[in-house]
């Protein structure tokens, strides 16, 4: 019992009402409303959101003997360390729960549980990494261990008898840990760290709100209703700038405060009712912010001014009080109000007995619902790469959201929690891909006029941010790659399989019940990770797609071109004006930036061209071969490198890499002459494989210049990754 989700101490009750407010309605449900909420439960099991008995059983069992292990290893650890015996004998240590099973509402088969190892003063965060780690890796019981220790909130995860756990560390200023501690005292935060206050801070806040709502049988049936709501129509992800699992059981609690005596049906109409008119960014608070002797940094907007910036605040309910969801944008608040108000318009329906629940839980139709679409991938050739490389990926994705919602063009950038496995025809060369997507909506022209768009800047500062994390994480290795590409609503099914892409109005239970949903869950990642999801599959997997041959070529409406200034080759017969020719650039980020370095690895950025002379109109291809598009390039200095063709010869075999090297690029490309006709177009300059190579290989790594330094002073202009659209008016 100690370890059951459906436990918890009842604490004084607040006085008179539950949050800040008197109630809205204190009407007691009617026979409707049991009606109502009985087919509320029955169209939720088929999702698997309600556990058996056994499976709460086996929870349990793995708690205790996780429970046990800890104090085992601490007792270890003071007789190591030569502490007193008497002292070893009690020195305790506790494991709490916190998260979805805290809560009590965890799902059937795939929820993980949250859990806090609490360990007395003796222990250091470093024996929990070193010599804990070590003894659970020794463990018969315990598969898929690994450590997170630069994480936010530090973490190892594993599985224990097949119950996967994510476990915290905190360790506190007391020379034991008794079985009856109680973390809601704020005394137990007293000379503590900033990593283990936040470990402490899950559980606390998790145990405050079982504390602020008036009935816990019907906020937990209101709030597996609304997380699997949020999960069928992509809003929850805390790591993607939507809401986690707390912020959701936040809102939830706000609501049942509000309705202490309506039952879960109501519940649910009334928390989209409530929140579709909330005047954010005003904070939902479920009790007064407190102050404690401990002065810890709270939110407080009249005292911090980044508070100010807060377009969704949720207050944590535990000291210190601290904003949930930091993480939402403009985009995903838009997005997610849109979904309160489709929730409210559904379930009015639904208690006038003109719809069913199951209407409620239909899935968004993401790829369906908007005409332009930025995809980005993540690739790495081991699958152990992979993970820690989209774990990164992922945790900055809302960085990306953020930049292109700044642009003065785009009124929304939505990103699709969901990752999907890159298509094996496009990447099969990649090793692992991971793919997200992410729909765009721009803002009307008021004329007629032509508008022209350039998303370079936020996607290039971006993909910048990402690798110097990565490097200055050290996890940085050869093959890691992101790349981003525009396409329209059109191409999406060169990347999906088509039962992806196809309008469904509804789609089979046997379908959308695997892991209970297909959203983003707790990953293997370096920063931050969210709550109560399923697991994606973003090792690379078979897909269903037909073999591709070609990428389907752009409007010449939408896809801007840039102007290169193109170098002429020796002995060309025929010259062409920098004016004459153009390349349209898809962003193809294919390395690090300038200013990160991979041991053994020369980045050159891969610029796929299509030249235009005359009369030809451009249409803007966006690969014009997938095979070349997902070729690997390896640069060192003893190698060769491509080069453009001889005698009609194309794709080129190689050109002199020491003259290259040397910056001859007269010398290196003199062979290059009478070049032949391709696919209608003469090809008169092959200009960037060869251009950009001699000015990266006349540099050492560390001498690449980024943003902030001189560009090299040659004649060579090295071109970034670009993507520019032309919006029709």
């Amino acid at each position: 019992l100690l370890f059951s989700p459906s436990t918890s101490r009842q604490h004084n009750q607040p006085q008179g009402h539950y949050g800040l407010t008197s109630p809205i309605s204190l009407a007691p449900p009617s026979d409707k409303d049991h009606i109502h909420t009985q087919k509320l439960i029955e169209a939720m099991k088929p999702f698997g959101v309600f556990e058996d008995q056994e499976e709460l059983y086996h929870r349990t069992t793995v708690l205790g003997k996780l429970n046990n292990f800890v104090r085992e290893w601490i007792s270890e650890l003071a007789e190591s360390k030569n502490l007193p015996p008497a002292i070893t004998e009690q020195v305790g240590g506790k494991i709490f729960t916190f998260g979805s099973y805290r809560l009590g509402v965890h799902t059937k088969g795939s929820s993980d549980i949250d859990a806090l190892c609490v360990a007395p003063s003796h222990v250091e965060r470093s024996d929990f990494f070193q010599s804990f780690f070590e003894k659970l890796k020794n463990q018969e019981e315990v598969k898929n261990l690994r450590a997170i220790e630069d994480a936010y909130v530090p973490v190892i995860k594993f599985e224990f008898d097949g119950i996967e756990i994510d476990l915290v560390f905190a360790k506190l200023s007391l020379p034991t840990v008794s079985d009856d501690l109680d973390l809601r005292d704020d005394s137990c935060l007293k000379s503590l760290d900033i990593r283990c206050i936040r470990s402490l801070n899950g559980s606390r806040v998790t145990d405050e709100i079982l504390r602020l709502v008036p009935n816990l049988e019907n906020f937990r049936l209101t709030l597996r209703a609304v997380k699997l709501w949020a999960k069928r129509r992509g809003v929850y992800s805390n790591i993607m700038g939507f809401l986690g699992g707390v912020s959701w059981a936040m809102l939830v609690a706000r609501i049942c405060q509000l309705y202490p005596n309506a039952l879960a049906s109501t519940l649910v109409n009334k928390f989209f009712l409530i929140f579709s008119k909330w005047d954010w960014p005003k904070p939902v608070l479920l009790k007064r912010l407190e102050e404690s002797f401990l002065n810890l940094p709270v939110w407080d907007p009249r005292v911090n001014p980044s508070d100010r910036y807060h377009v969704m605040p949720i207050i944590t309910p535990a000291y210190p009080q601290q904003n949930s969801t930091y993480n939402v944008s403009l985009s995903t608040r838009a997005v997610m109000v849109e979904e309160f108000q489709r929730g409210l318009e559904v379930t009015d329906e639904i208690l006038k007995g003109n719809s069913d629940w199951s209407k409620l839980f239909e899935p968004l139709n993401f790829f369906q619902k908007y005409k332009h679409y930025i995809v980005l991938t993540a690739s790495a050739f081991t699958e152990e790469h992979h993970l820690n490389w989209i774990g990164l990926v992922e945790s900055k994705i809302r960085v990306l959201v953020g930049n292109l919602e700044r642009n003065e063009f785009i009124t929304i950038a939505h990103v699709q929690p969901q990752s999907f496995p890159g298509n094996e025809d496009l990447y099969k060369e990649s090793g692992y891909v991971s793919m997200w997507f992410l729909g765009l909506v721009f803002k009307k022209a008021e004329s007629a006029v032509k508008t022209n768009v350039d998303l370079t800047h936020g996607i290039q500062s971006f993909t910048d941010t990402v690798y110097r994390q990565a490097s200055a994480l050290n996890i940085l290795k050869e093959g890691m790659k992101i790349e981003a590409t525009y396409v329209k609503r059109k191409q999406l099914h060169y990347f999906l399989p088509a039962e992806t892409l196809q309008k469904r109005k509804k789609q089979r239970v046997s379908n959308i019940s695997q892991n209970n949903s297909g959203l983003q869950c707790k990953r293997s990642s370096l920063g931050e990770s969210c709550s109560d999801g399923s697991k994606d599959r973003d090792s690379r997997m078979p897909s269903n797609s037909s073999s591709l041959n070609k990428i389907s070529k752009l409007d010449i409406s939408t896809a801007e071109t840039e102007r290169l200034f193109l170098i002429s080759w020796p002995n060309s017969k025929s010259q062409v004006s920098p004016t004459e020719m153009e390349a349209t650039v898809a962003l193809r980020s294919s390395g690090p930036p300038i200013g990160c370095t991979i041991p053994g690895y020369n980045t050159v950025c891969q610029l796929r061209t299509c030249f235009v002379q005359g009369q030809h109109k451009l249409s803007g291809t966006l690969i014009s071969d997938p095979k070349s598009a997902s070729s690997k390039q390896h640069y060192s200095p003893a190698s060769k490198v491509s080069r453009p063709p001889t005698s009609g010869e194309f794709p080129p075999k190689s050109i002199d890499g020491e003259k290259a090297r040397r910056g001859d690029l007269s010398a290196a490309t003199s062979e290059l002459v009478n070049l032949k006709y391709i696919d209608s177009f003469k090809i008169h300059f092959y200009f960037f494989s060869v251009a950009s190579f001699c000015v990266l290989q006349r540099l050492s790594s560390k001498e690449l210049p980024d943003s902030s330094s001189p560009v090299p002073t040659n004649s060579i202009r090295i071109i970034k990754r670009s993507i520019k659209l032309t919006l029709n008016g």
